[in-house]
């Protein structure tokens, strides 16, 4: 520790030492710049002294014999010739007074504005270039010239020059780059040449060219029809300005566009439709075969776009058999599913760039022989599965990675071990395993994949025809409707069930043709649509009445609507018909959407028919019918 001290000290002694010589030093040098200063200041004021030679020495300046004496006589003569010898014999015998101020720091520092050397640097960018040289002599004199006409001198350069005209200097090439260029340049023509017929059909008819030219002309079909139904919009409400719910009765329901391909819906049924929850702009649609058209594939699969009119397909997909059930596979945006007239099950891909199916099932006695009315995918991201019922009363479970064999299958029978000849099927709003089944026995059942009770569990009897659809409840709200489910049927009629009753709450009887399709509105939990065999489309909202549709159209020319499905927004709704046809339309906000009250107000409403019912079915049990009339 003394050591480090003693260090220390011995540091500081040394630092003190150079800063004491450092100061010594800049005295010094202080007062050799001044001596030389006072000694010029004195000789300028000495007016006496005429003599240069006295000057310099005064200076400190050393004068050498032939240097001096050249450079004072050139001065001399220059001046006065006739003291031209005198001065030059004084600088002769001069000599400097002191050698040891030979650089004087006034002559090192002497005010001159010397500019430095240009360096010239030649570059590949834009050169500023004007269009007339400037005359020197010109701006000179502009430039001295402090009176009025400055001004105008001025006023008249700049109209006469104009702005500065900026063009492209080329850079420099060597001769090598300029070789080649000329090489490349004769390669390139070499290369463009002219192909043969050929050449330009094989080209034409290559998988790459068409894809190509596919992309292309969507792109323009899709631009040119853009839908603008949105450039009337009055945000204001002005134009429902002074106008109750009866005289926007019209608006409930508004023809939106149509999809239809003169190719491939022509002379074909639609046979099921369904919305693609991650594009919901998409709408997928399978259509029968057309008997007018023996070479044409059977089944056909069409998706069509909502954003745009009068466009064709975005893609076609087709197969062997007629398509009779289709939809979205729920988790896997890119595949189409569809369950086909010969009991096959079809998957198509959109990546690939084929109309045919990717993957199908076999025909086999594991897999379904006779007709697939109903397809769906359930289940969670994670593990989910394709579910296909068809009129031999088997349920399969499929997954998609494979469809060779189904993963697990059961027969639907009843208590008389007779198989359940399924037309559709619907599963409770946010379960995988229960489900109920629409027959042509005009019956309908609730079933159970899994578990101690897997089967047929319990059977509602009520319609009089075949049961043509079946739709539970899934809206989702405060207040759980998911045991509530509707029936459609060649009776005529729509009624609405309860998985906890055993007999129909309701019977809506307004149609006079077949029911082809009933569906809930997925945000209104008291809206409900169907299709009949007249064309009339009806939207019906239990809150307001029960007895008559709240909406309803005719299409033209009046044609037997077979599906109708509502987009997941719950603003549109479409229709397809027997000629193909799919109409869409859209549902007017005020009756679309829920108002907070909905809920509430229709749990009174199912209170209510549920009263009637029972008092419907104990009148027909006091009567001995065992059920009530059809009218």
């Amino acid at each position: 520790m003394a050591d480090r001290r003693a260090e220390i000290a011995r540091k500081k002694a040394q630092i003190e030492q150079l800063r004491k010589e450092r100061m010594e030093k800049e005295r010094a040098k202080k007062g050799e710049n001044q001596s030389p200063m006072k000694t010029a200041s004195q000789a300028s004021t000495d007016s006496t002294s005429n003599d240069p030679d006295a000057l310099f020495r005064d200076l400190g300046i050393p004068i050498s014999e032939g240097h001096a004496a050249t450079t004072v006589g050139k001065n001399a003569s220059a001046s006065a010739p006739s003291q031209g010898d005198a001065s030059a014999a004084a600088v002769t015998q001069a000599s400097p007074r002191r050698k040891k101020n030979v650089q004087l720091s006034v002559v090192k520092v002497n005010e001159t504005n010397i500019p430095p050397r240009e360096n010239v640097a030649y570059s590949k960018e834009t050169q500023t270039v004007n269009l007339e040289p400037v005359d020197k002599e010109d701006d000179d004199t502009d430039s001295l010239d402090v009176s009025g006409d400055h001004h105008h001198h001025s006023h008249q350069a700049r109209s006469h020059h104009g702005m500065p005209h900026v063009q492209m200097v080329a850079p420099s090439i060597s001769e090598e780059e300029q070789q080649r260029q000329k090489e490349e340049e004769e390669k390139a023509a070499a290369a463009l040449r002219e192909l043969s017929e050929e050449e330009k059909q094989q080209i034409c008819m290559s998988e790459d060219f068409q894809l190509s030219v596919s992309r292309a002309a969507r792109v323009m079909q899709r631009m040119l029809a853009i839908n603008d139904t949105g450039l009337t919009t009055d945000y204001s409400g002005a134009d429902t300005e002074g106008k109750d719910d009866d005289q926007l009765a019209g608006e409930r329901l508004k023809l939106q566009q149509h999809f239809y391909d003169e190719r491939w819906s022509r002379r074909r049924t639609i046979t099921s439709m369904d919305w693609s929850p991650q594009f919901p702009e998409l709408l997928v649609a399978s259509y029968n075969a057309n008997e007018d058209a023996p070479n044409d594939p059977d089944g056909v699969a069409l998706i069509w776009n909502l954003k745009y009119k009068n466009m064709a397909p975005e893609y076609i997909f087709h197969c062997q058999s007629s398509v009779t059930s289709t939809c979205f596979a729920q988790f896997h945006p890119n595949m189409v599913i569809g369950g086909t007239y010969s009991g096959r099950i079809v998957l198509w891909d959109n990546r690939v760039n084929k109309r045919t199916p990717v993957q199908r099932t076999p025909l086999s006695a594991t897999s379904h022989t006779h007709p697939v009315y109903c397809v769906n995918v359930v289940g969670t991201q994670n593990a989910h599965n394709l579910i296909s019922v068809s009129t031999d009363g088997k349920v399969c479970s499929w997954s998609l990675d494979m469809l060779s064999q189904p993963q697990d299958s059961m027969e639907l029978q009843t208590k008389q071990n007779k198989p359940v000849a399924a037309t559709c099927f619907s599963f409770l709003s946010g379960d995988a395993n229960n489900f109920i089944v629409g027959s042509e026995e005009c019956l309908t059942y609730s079933a159970c994949r899994h578990g101690s009770k897997a089967g047929i569990n319990d059977m509602f009897e009520g319609h009089q025809g075949p049961v043509t659809s079946i739709d539970s409840h899934r809206v989702p709200g405060q207040i759980d409707f998911s045991p509530y489910f509707l029936t459609s049927s060649f009776d005529w009629t729509i009624k609405l069930w309860s998985m906890k009753q055993p007999y129909y709450i309701h019977s809506f009887e307004d149609n006079s043709d077949y029911v082809y399709d009933v569906r809930w509105s997925p945000i209104h939990p008291a809206l409900f649509a169907s299709v009949d065999g007249e064309g009339r489309l009806d939207l019906w909202n239990l809150n307001n009445e029960s007895e008559v549709p709240t909406a309803s159209v005719v299409i033209d020319g009046r044609p037997a609507l077979n599906q109708c499905r509502w987009h997941q927004s719950g603003h549109h709704i479409s229709v397809g018909d027997n000629a193909g046809r799919i109409h869409l339309y859209d549902v007017g906000e005020h009756m679309a959407n829920p108002k907070s009250d909905e809920w509430s107000k229709f749990v009174h409403t199912l209170q209510e028919l549920k009263q009637h019912a029972a008092e419907r079915v104990e009148d027909s049990t006091q009567a001995g019918t065992g059920g009530a009339p059809l009218r």
